[in-house]
């Protein structure tokens, strides 16, 4: 517990603080923190460098194009790998966040889960980061789950997986236990294992 929380609470501490004053300032301080806090993953800290310049772009990319956009999407990446998640209105914005993330560069694949929808709540928010809050606590607290190598979304009641399995063992118990949270609708997963062969391997 211990190195890894603290790190992470600091981590966490930069983002917020320098976010708040300014959202583009805030994505690259934050995203700088992650990358700090990703050197004990197994993609290498030159792999969690390249990553944190890809979100960078993007975040860039999103925001110049319009503000309502780079909030109401958000991503995950992982070895050139980008997760988009989020709600928009309208399947045009959908279709231009994901045309701004290829154009990121370093970007190998981009996943869309964005979802087109006009009817997400506030208690829908709410309750989405209590479920991703809930799911990482219960990877941080199982020994037999490297947790530090997961990332979890949630929207509107679906738990988005992304990262890298030690194995296909640990990637059940981390289904599983995405699968047993109250309020869990269905599971996404996008982890790949430490063996796939179509890894980016760290340099």
């Amino acid at each position: 517990m211990n190195s890894r929380l603290s790190l992470s609470a600091l981590a966490l501490m930069a983002c917020l603080s320098v976010a708040a004053c300014d959202p583009i300032t805030g994505a690259v301080v934050g995203a700088a923190a992650a990358a700090g806090v990703a050197t004990a993953e197994d993609r290498g800290f030159e792999g969690a460098v390249d990553d944190t310049k890809i979100r960078v772009q993007i975040n860039d990319l999103w925001f110049r194009e319009s503000d309502q956009l780079f909030h109401d999407c958000s991503m995950t990446v992982n070895e050139g790998r980008v997760l988009l998640t989020g709600t928009v209105k309208d399947p045009e914005t959908r279709v231009t966040a994901v045309r701004l993330a290829w154009q990121a560069s370093g970007v190998r694949e981009v996943i869309d889960e964005i979802e087109v929808t006009d009817k997400t709540t506030f208690g829908d928010y709410t309750n989405d980061v209590w479920i991703a809050n809930k799911l990482r606590s219960r990877l941080m607290f199982d020994d037999k789950v490297k947790n530090i190598n997961y990332t979890v979304d949630a929207v509107n009641g679906t738990i988005y997986l992304m990262g890298v399995a030690q194995n296909q063992d640990e990637l059940d118990r981390v289904i599983a236990h995405a699968r047993d949270i109250s309020g869990v609708k269905r599971v996404v997963n996008h982890v790949v294992l430490k063996s796939d062969s179509s890894r980016q391997k760290p340099n």
